[in-house]
C-alpha cells in the first residue's frame, strides 16, 4: 500500500485576511484531509527543507500529495481542487489562459494585501 502524504497549505496566520480566507476553507468538506501549516509559528516549518519561514510568509503555498510545492497564483487552483465545493473552481483555473490570469492576479495583489488588511482590520 502506497504512503501517501497529506495535501498541505501553507499559510500566514498573522494575517487577518488570510485567517478569514483559510478559515472558509477548512470549513468546507474536503477540509478535514488537507494539513493546515501556520507558517507565522516559527517552528512550523522546522522539519520543511525546502521552504524557509521568510518565503513562505512572503506569498501563499501547497504541498501535493506527491511532494510537489506549488507557490503563488497557480496554488490556488490546487487547493481549490481539494474541496469539492470549489472543485470545478480549481480545474477551470488550471487551464490556461485562466491560470496564466490567475498568476499575473495573484501578484498584482500581493503588494496590495497590507494595505487592504489595514483598510478591513487596522493593522498591517
Amino acid at each position: 500500500m502506497e504512503n501517501k502524504k497529506p495535501f498541505q497549505v501553507y499559510f500566514d496566520g498573522s494575517c487577518p485576511l488570510c485567517q478569514k480566507e483559510i478559515g472558509l476553507y477548512q470549513r468546507m468538506r474536503g477540509g478535514e484531509a488537507i494539513k493546515w501549516v501556520d507558517v507565522s509559528d516559527p517552528n512550523a516549518l522546522s522539519h520543511v527543507d525546502d521552504l524557509s519561514c521568510s518565503v513562505a510568509m512572503k506569498r501563499f503555498h501547497i504541498r501535493q500529495a506527491d511532494g510537489t510545492l506549488v507557490s503563488g497564483g497557480r496554488a490556488f487552483p490546487e487547493l481549490w481542487k481539494q474541496l469539492p465545493t470549489l472543485r470545478w473552481i480549481g480545474l477551470i483555473s488550471s487551464v490556461p489562459p485562466i491560470s496564466w490570469l490567475a498568476v499575473i492576479a495573484y501578484q498584482l495583489f500581493l503588494p496590495l494585501r497590507p494595505r487592504l488588511q489595514r483598510l478591513l482590520f487596522g493593522s498591517a
